[in-house]
């Protein structure tokens, strides 16, 4: 299987496992620019050259010899539960994507017909009932988690633990799991254990948030999308990634974790 969604500096100063909708474009283009004093430019994503990626075949064979010798610092990023889940509703399901199109194809109109939901028109522009539609997609999220239909899950609402496992079961181990609430103060900590070709100063990096604009905004605070029932599935899908990452179950208006993450704790409960 090796190790999917990893990126790795061409230096080979750093690895770092993807997990969507945490911040991965803004560290992808941390790392470009630790190695090459400038940012990539367009969508990191997009980069086919001037990093190492699982996805580049070339890149595999170096990216697995590192990460099973634990060579370089190892990293990952993970986010709220709640909030992350709600942000790929309006970026993918709300949103339209950078070719113009609706996500995944035929994905939106089966939400719509299959799950009722609303996204706002053609364009996504329209007003709609974003508490009803974000809930009814919720339910369309578990049905994929949990029994895989009415296709497989999504990267982009898989629960985190499942990206941050695949990485320790090949092999890997994690120096840092940063939280994306705490993105400076994580990634300044990053920084400072490894050596890179250009300096970085965290503080003057720009946000490279590439879902921006995709979808309508937000009416409403994160807890009014979240009732009983709601929560109920949500613990269902992403009990986990509360537990590991320490993360409020209790309370969705409270984005910020609520104790120390266990590196320990992670790679044994990961691990098997």
């Amino acid at each position: 299987m090796g190790f999917p969604g990893t990126w790795m500096t061409q230096s080979e100063s750093v690895v770092y496992r993807v997990v969507p909708k945490c911040a991965c474009s803004t560290i992808g283009q941390i790392m470009y620019y630790s190695d090459h004093g400038a940012f990539f430019d367009g969508d990191i994503h997009d980069a086919k050259g001037g990093m190492h990626k699982w996805a580049l075949e070339d890149s595999q064979p170096m990216i697995t010899s590192n990460v099973k010798a634990h060579q370089s610092y190892a990293f990952t990023c993970v986010r709220n539960p709640y909030t992350r889940i709600l942000s790929s509703f309006f970026d993918k399901i709300c949103g339209i994507q950078r070719n113009g199109k609706r996500y995944r194809g035929n994905l939106v109109p089966l939400l719509i017909q299959k799950y009722g939901i609303d996204v706002g028109g053609p364009d996504g522009k329209q007003d709609f009932d974003q508490i009803k539609s974000f809930r009814r997609f919720l339910l369309f999220a578990r049905d994929t988690i949990r029994w895989r239909r009415p296709m497989d899950p999504d990267i982009h609402w898989s629960a985190m633990s499942g990206h941050v496992s695949t990485f320790i079961v090949n092999g890997g181990t994690y120096d840092k799991i940063v939280w994306t609430e705490k993105f400076n103060d994580g990634m300044e900590d990053v920084m400072k254990a490894i050596e890179t070709p250009h300096a970085v100063n965290i503080a003057d990096i720009p946000r490279f948030n590439e879902s921006e604009g995709h979808g309508p905004k937000r009416a409403h605070p994160v807890e009014d999308y979240f009732d009983d029932l709601s929560m109920h599935l949500v613990r269902e899908i992403y009990k986990r990634d509360f537990d590991l990452f320490k993360y409020d179950f209790d309370n969705p208006g409270n984005k910020m974790p609520i104790a120390e993450i266990d590196l320990d704790e992670v790679h044994k409960k990961l691990g098997d």
